[in-house]
């Protein structure tokens, strides 16, 4: 299978940018890698969460419920695809598959075949 996706059809969730930021200060290399971020950044459109906060306190009760919890951020990541219907494309299907509703590809996967 062949993708041809065009930049203006990828988001990014505010959490993803928050993480991002965070990687940057986390760096040995803070300023160079804060000039790749924020023109990787630049490159999309931020979706912001708070459509999807209602789906991100059903979604995390229901995992705690089951015992099946994962780290917050990954929940507001994968609430907000199911809240404005996008693919999530990430390589931890584990993890976001354990979301309801959500839709997932696993882009790392396609460049093994």
């Amino acid at each position: 299978m062949s993708y041809n996706i065009e930049k203006q059809n990828c988001f990014i969730s505010e959490v993803t940018v928050a993480e991002l930021k965070y990687g940057i200060e986390n760096s040995k290399t803070i300023e160079p890698m804060r000039l790749i971020v924020e023109a990787f950044i630049l490159q999309f459109s931020v979706i912001p969460i708070f459509n999807a906060l209602d789906i991100y306190a059903r979604e995390k009760a229901k995992l705690r419920k089951k015992g099946l919890m994962i780290d917050d951020f990954d929940i507001l990541i994968g609430s907000t695809a199911i809240a404005h219907d996008m693919i999530m494309t990430t390589n931890n299907v584990a993890h976001f598959k354990r979301l309801d509703n959500i839709i997932i590809e696993d882009w790392t996967s396609l460049a093994l075949k």
